[in-house]
């Protein structure tokens, strides 16, 4: 028997891509529905120590320059100094939100926000309506 060396094979790859499409949708199919769960186990948090929120300080200014602080109430002219001495007994870390009158100075307000910034408090807010 003699062997064509001329003849070029040819390859019927239909099947192949059929069996791949077939293989293809079952595998869209079923992948939504499988769930991986891996358990692990999470180490003991410590149960005695607590976070504890810090009441913030809220300075309320009026039209007629009245401040108040939480519920204690200040005059404007000695404020810088009355306030350092209050904010002793304060935390440090807490917030402070100043609500002023929107009639009032601006310079009225910012001398109120360098004296907080003085006394040492970091987060400051000024409150506006909406």
């Amino acid at each position: 028997m003699a062997y064509d060396w001329d003849e070029k094979p040819e390859l019927n790859i239909t099947p192949l891509v059929d069996v791949m499409l077939v293989l293809l949708a079952i595998l869209m199919v079923i992948a939504p529905s499988i769930i991986f769960e891996e358990n692990i186990k999470l180490p003991q948090g410590s149960t005695t120590q607590q976070l504890s929120k810090i009441p913030p300080v809220n300075i309320t200014i009026d039209k007629d320059k009245n401040i108040k602080i939480n519920k204690d109430n200040f005059l404007l002219s000695a404020f810088i100094d009355n306030f350092y001495l209050y904010s002793k007994k304060l935390n440090k870390k807490a917030t402070v939100l100043i609500s002023a009158d929107k009639r009032l100075d601006y310079g009225v307000v910012m001398s109120i926000l360098a004296a907080v910034k003085q006394a040492g408090f970091t987060e400051v807010s000024l409150a506006t309506n909406g």
